[in-house]
């Protein structure tokens, strides 16, 4: 039996979500499909798939073995580029993942840079606030915030580091006046995050370096920063976003610092992927594009600019 053949079909079994549909995928006969992976199976000594006339569905020994049969594929995947052109030459899809603030606000800006650099590279890029694997859900590399989860068996690299900063707009400040410190806050409308642990308080530092939960409450609640960014700059309230999110504004007078004397947290920005073992071209040629692009990992280059 050829194992590693075996296991490339099964593995687009569970991605067609039926043997014929593999079969036509990888131009073979549907009984040879069948088959190679019933030998697996008896190989094994266990079964894979769980088949009814109308579905197929992974067995427990199933999942734990396609998330190894995919690293697999994938390491032999990326041996042959080494010996090919691609190895040489970064091309092929780049599949991003990056905090969803961060991507909008930033990633934007470089993206375009990148890509006219390196032409033959198709970036598939996804902005999301939700916890991923990057493994699972095949990501070439990601880009996290502090308070996001990733796997500590992961190489991750610091790109920068973006404080937290309270704002509103100049009218919002006219109309309300500004606090004059952090338990002033309580008493002004403020736009939250609809996370529970964020939605009723905002944990910020004292004067003392301790943290303080300081109760919050307003009109608009929301789970997504950029809509929360665009109600403070109308005047509808008080907002804590980080730098890389609102250093336009700040700059274009949009919005207005609140309490520059109190820290309200520093959230480093690290750029992560699955292993430095037989980096793509496309995946090293990024990691160097982005240190280029942030060469002051413990700095804030937002508040800089």
């Amino acid at each position: 039996m050829d194992r590693l053949q075996s296991m490339r079909v099964f593995s687009k079994v569970v991605e067609q979500g039926s043997f014929a549909r593999a079969a036509q995928a990888l131009d073979m006969s549907n009984a040879v499909v069948t088959r190679l992976v019933a030998d697996l199976e008896d190989h094994l000594g266990t079964r894979l798939l769980n088949r009814t006339t109308r579905k197929l569905s992974l067995t427990e020994t199933g999942h734990a073995y396609l998330e190894r049969v995919l690293q697999i594929l994938q390491e032999i995947e990326d041996a042959e580029a080494i010996a090919s052109s691609q190895a040489k030459k970064p091309a092929g899809i780049l599949r991003i993942y990056s905090h969803l603030g961060f991507g909008q606000q930033q990633l934007a800006h470089v993206l375009p840079v990148y890509a006219s650099l390196y032409p033959d590279v198709t970036l598939d890029v996804t902005l999301s606030d939700r916890t991923v694997d990057l493994v699972e859900d095949r990501f070439d590399v990601g880009i996290f915030i502090d308070f996001q989860k990733f796997d500590a068996g992961m190489i991750a690299r610091q790109l920068a580091v973006s404080e937290a900063l309270l704002c509103a707009s100049p009218e919002y400040v006219k109309r309300h006046g500004a606090p004059e410190d952090l338990e002033d806050i309580t008493h002004h409308s403020c736009l939250n995050f609809s996370y529970e642990q964020l939605r009723h308080h905002w944990p910020v530092k004292g004067p003392d370096g301790g943290t303080v939960n300081i109760p919050v409450s307003g009109k608009v609640v929301s789970n997504n920063g950029d809509l929360l960014r665009h109600c403070a700059i109308a005047g509808m309230g008080i907002t804590i976003r980080p730098s890389f999110a609102l250093g336009d504004d700040l700059a274009a007078g949009r919005l207005v610092r609140l309490l520059p004397g109190h820290e309200l947290g520093r959230l480093p920005v690290m750029l992560v992927y699955p292993s430095r073992r037989l980096l793509s071209a496309k995946v090293r040629t990024f990691v160097d594009f982005m240190a280029k692009q942030f060469p002051r990992p413990e700095a804030d280059p937002w508040q800089a600019a």
